[in-house]
C-alpha cells in the first residue's frame, strides 16, 4: 500500500470514529436523564459542553498545525477523545459527565478541523465525500451499538465502553504512524507552491469567512438536532417503538452515509455549486415532510432525505473553501467553519429542547425547516462572495 493511500485509510478510520459517538448520544439519552434524573432538556448542557470543547480547539487549529505536525495532534486529540468516551462508561456523577464532555469535545474539534484541512489541500471532492461517509458509517453504528446494548437488557454505559476502546487503539495507531503526515503529494500530478498560511485575524477580516461560517453554523444545526431529537420525537410524541425508532434514526445516519458513497463517484464530474444548491433545496422538501408527517410513512422518508441531501453538503464545502476565501487563508477559515458547524450543531440542538419542553416535541420538526431555509440563504451567499466566480468543476484525483 502507497503512502498515500494509507494516510487516507486511516483518515477513514478516524472519520468512523469520529461519527460513533454523535450517534451514541441521541439514543442514549433516554437513559442517561433517567440515570441522572435530569430534565429532558438537559441533553443541550452536554451538547454545550461537547461544543465549546469543539469550538476551543476547530478555532484554534489553524495555529496549532502552524507550530505542531499534524501526526502528533491526531495521536494526542483521539487520545483524550478516548478518555472522555471511557470516563462517561463509568462517571457517577452529571456534572463530571458534562467535564468530559468538553474533554471530548477538544479531541473530536482537533481531529475534525485537522484532518478537514489537511484533506482540502491533499484530497479531491471524491476522497473527501468518501471520508466523511466513513463518518455517516460511525454515526450509522453508534444507534446500533446502543439499541443492541438496550435490548440486551445492560446499561447504557456498555456502549461507551466498546467505542471509547475502539478510540484508544486508534489513538494507538495514530502515534506510531505520527511521521508519516508529512511530504505528502498535493492531489494535483503538478501542484504549484500554495502560499504563506495568512495570520488568523486577516482571514476573520473577510466576510465571506463570516458567510462561511454562518453557512456552516447552520448546516450543522440541523444535522445534529435532527438526531439527537428525532428518536425523542418519535417515541415520545409519534408513539414509536424504542427499537423501531433505533432503527429509524441509525437509517437516517445511513442515509448520510449512503449518499456520501454514491455522491464521491461524480464529485469529480458535476459542477459543485449547482449540484449543492439542489441538494439544499432537496433537504428543505424533506424537513417539510418530517415537519407535517401527513402519514408515519411519509414523516420518516422525509427525515432520510434531509439526510440523503445533506450527504455531500459538508465535504464538497470544505473543497471548495481554498477557492472561495484564497489558499492563503484556506487552514484558518476551514478551522473556523468547524468550529462555527458545532456551535451551530449545539445552539440548535438546544434551542430544538427549549421550544420542545415550553411548547411540545412536534416543534422540532418546525425548527429544522425554518434552519434548512436560512441555510439556502448564505449558501447562496458564500457562492456570489467567494472569489471564484463561476461554478467548480473539481480535479480528477489520481488512483491512490
Amino acid at each position: 500500500m502507497s503512502q498515500r493511500a494509507l494516510l487516507a485509510a486511516l483518515a477513514f478510520v478516524a472519520f468512523t470514529s469520529l461519527g460513533l459517538p454523535d450517534g451514541l448520544l441521541g439514543v442514549s439519552w433516554p437513559s442517561i436523564h433517567a440515570a441522572f434524573a435530569l430534565a429532558l432538556d438537559s441533553l443541550g448542557l452536554l451538547v454545550a459542553a461537547t461544543t465549546a470543547g469543539y469550538l476551543t480547539a476547530s478555532f484554534c487549529s489553524g495555529m496549532v498545525l502552524r507550530v505542531f505536525p499534524i501526526g502528533a495532534v491526531l495521536a494526542l486529540s483521539t487520545f483524550g477523545a478516548a478518555v472522555a468516551l471511557l470516563g462517561f462508561a463509568f462517571t457517577p456523577s452529571w456534572w463530571l459527565m458534562i467535564a468530559l464532555g468538553f474533554v471530548a469535545g477538544l479531541g473530536g474539534g482537533a481531529i475534525d478541523a485537522g484532518l478537514n484541512s489537511y484533506g482540502a489541500r491533499h484530497f479531491s471532492p471524491r476522497t473527501l465525500n468518501w471520508l466523511h461517509a466513513f463518518f455517516g458509517l460511525g454515526t450509522t453504528i453508534g444507534p446500533l451499538i446502543v439499541t443492541a446494548v438496550l435490548d440486551a437488557d445492560r446499561v447504557w454505559r456498555l456502549s461507551y465502553l466498546i467505542v471509547g476502546t475502539a478510540q484508544m487503539a486508534l489513538a494507538a495507531t495514530f502515534f506510531l504512524t505520527r511521521h508519516r503526515w508529512v511530504d505528502v503529494p498535493e492531489t494535483s500530478d503538478n501542484p504549484a507552491p500554495l502560499p504563506s498560511a495568512a495570520p488568523t485575524l486577516h482571514t476573520l477580516r473577510r466576510p465571506v469567512v463570516w458567510l462561511g461560517m454562518l453557512m456552516f453554523f447552520f448546516y450543522s444545526g440541523i444535522e445534529l438536532a435532527a438526531a439527537q431529537w428525532s428518536y425523542s420525537l418519535l417515541t415520545l410524541g409519534r408513539g414509536v417503538s424504542e427499537t423501531t425508532a433505533g432503527f429509524i434514526v441509525s437509517l437516517y445516519w445511513g442515509s448520510l452515509m449512503v449518499g456520501r458513497i454514491i455522491f464521491g463517484f461524480v464529485a469529480n464530474r458535476v459542477p459543485l455549486v449547482k449540484t449543492l444548491r439542489l441538494c439544499i433545496i432537496g433537504s428543505i422538501v424533506g424537513a417539510l415532510l418530517f415537519w407535517l408527517n401527513p402519514t408515519l410513512l411519509l414523516g420518516v422518508a422525509g427525515l432520510m432525505m434531509v439526510g440523503f441531501f445533506f450527504a455531500p453538503i459538508f465535504a464538497s464545502l470544505i473543497s471548495l473553501t481554498p477557492q472561495r476565501v484564497g489558499h492563503e487563508h484556506a487552514t484558518s477559515a476551514i478551522g473556523f467553519q468547524v468550529a462555527s458547524a458545532a456551535l451551530g450543531g449545539a445552539t440548535l440542538t438546544a434551542l430544538a429542547g427549549v421550544l420542545a419542553d415550553a411548547y411540545r416535541l412536534e416543534v422540532i420538526g418546525a425548527a429544522i425547516f425554518a434552519a434548512a431555509v436560512l441555510l439556502l440563504f448564505f449558501y447562496e451567499a458564500f457562492m456570489r462572495a467567494g472569489n471564484a466566480a463561476a461554478p467548480v468543476r473539481a480535479p480528477r484525483e489520481p488512483v491512490p
